[in-house]
Formats: structure tokens, sequence, C-alpha cells
């Protein structure tokens, strides 16, 4: 994680109960450039999907984001936003274990303003996981 003194603020209403895995929202500091993830599924870098495994999917998904924050000399705690499609709410649900553990392994204790959203297919056969992130650059 990056030992900078800007940081990103963490937003919730007065009154509210902490979120459990992500925040309601985060404040990136002034002067942070804002960089767009486009979806990123579970595949490498020759676009060869890594598995049919959905945590598997999940992990390299990840990863890829991390590489084009990386890319464009980010890091993890930087990540302000992130969206996770899965074409299978019940095993995501089933796999929540494993996909936490990936999650803490490669975000650590890092949550971003998150959601999951249920889709009946993404685009790639085969996938069934994509994840786009908006990160603040500082």
């Amino acid at each position: 994680m990056k030992s900078d003194d800007a940081r990103l603020e963490t937003i919730d209403p007065p009154g509210w109960s902490a979120p459990r895995g992500y925040s309601n929202g985060v404040l990136a500091p002034a002067g942070a450039q804002i960089l767009f993830v486009a979806g990123q599924i579970g595949w490498d870098g020759e676009q060869r999907l890594v598995s049919d495994d959905l945590v598997a999917q999940f992990e390299q998904a990840l990863r890829n984001v991390l590489a084009v924050v990386s890319a464009a000399d980010g890091w993890p705690d930087q990540i302000t936003r992130m969206t996770i499609y899965v074409d299978d709410r019940q095993a995501y649900l089933d796999a929540t274990r494993e996909i936490g553990a990936v999650y803490r392994q490669l975000m650590g204790t890092h949550y971003p303003a998150m959601s999951l959203v249920e889709v009946s297919a993404l685009l790639e056969s085969g996938a069934r996981v994509e994840i786009e992130a908006t990160a603040a650059i500082f």
C-alpha cells in the first residue's frame, strides 16, 4: 500500500451502521488524477480465461484491475470505486469466504465504494465475473 500523506477519506452518513466489506462513499484528495479502469475479466495477458472456476476468475480479474492501476503508478489503496458483475449471484454467495480471502490477499483491508451486480451473461464466452474500477492516483 502507498505510504503517502494524501489519503482517501471514507464517507458515511451520520447515524448509519458501518458497512461490511465496502465503503458507502470515498472522497479523493484535491489534485488526484482519476483513473477509470475498464471491466476486467479472469483472463491472462494472452486473453485466455485462467479457469472455469468463479474464484480463480475473480482473482485474475482483480489482478488485472490492479495491473492497470499499477501501470498508472497507482496502488490498490487508491481505488475509490469498484463494480463487480457476476453471472450467478448464488455461486458468488457460496464462494464468499474464498473470494474474501483472495480480496484481502490482493487489497488488504482497503474497501472502496462497491457494488455487486448479477447479470444474465458477460460479453466473453465463459467469463463468470467482470470487475471495473475507478482510482484516484496521487
